[in-house]
């Protein structure tokens, strides 16, 4: 669809993943991409968000303030938060500690990361590991009601929204359901 955010390939995600070596950027770029989180629900990110294996997104950090959500984390984004080590209440502190980073200013540093991998002007935005978060799960065949307990959609119709279908797999669909 037009006017969506870019829906990152593997080689993309590995190229800048690889190429961003501060760990607090590894790890804000993980937490996005691995739970598909919007910018400012992981820049929100409290210390003790993080609980024994899961992320525990509290309703208040989330975008319609209307439930909370649980999402097991990955073991590649696990070790990018172990290599992280984080002082003070937020994941993601702001300047001098005060208060955790603003949404902007990680956009800012998502979009340097990108520069540094060399993947700027392929229209990445922060939102796009969201997106591409949702299709991966969706291009796994992870049940759509599964994919709507990680985003926290309210509607089905919402949630197919994020969802990047190619022509390739409308045509193997077909010949699956088909023979």
């Amino acid at each position: 669809m037009a006017g969506q955010a870019k829906v990152l390939t593997q080689d993309e995600i590995d190229t800048l993943l690889s190429a961003t070596t501060d760990p607090r950027d590894r790890a804000l770029i993980g937490v996005m991409l691995f739970c598909g989180l919007r910018v400012a629900e992981a820049c929100a990110l409290s210390r003790e968000d993080i609980k024994g294996g899961m992320l525990v997104l509290p309703k208040s950090k989330t975008k319609g303030k209307l439930a909370s959500r649980s999402i097991p984390i990955h073991p590649r984004l696990m070790l990018f938060l172990q290599q992280y080590p984080v002082e003070g209440e937020y994941l993601f502190p702001g300047r001098h500690g005060a208060g955790h980073l603003h949404p902007s200013s990680a956009s800012q540093v998502i979009q340097e990361c990108l520069t540094l991998a060399g993947l700027d002007g392929l229209g990445i935005t922060t939102h796009s590991f969201r997106r591409t978060a949702l299709t991966m799960l969706s291009n796994a065949g992870v049940p759509l009601s599964v994919i709507q307990q990680v985003s926290g959609h309210k509607s089905l119709a919402s949630l197919q929204r994020y969802l990047h279908v190619t022509p390739a797999q409308v045509q193997a669909a077909v010949l699956a359901a088909f023979g």
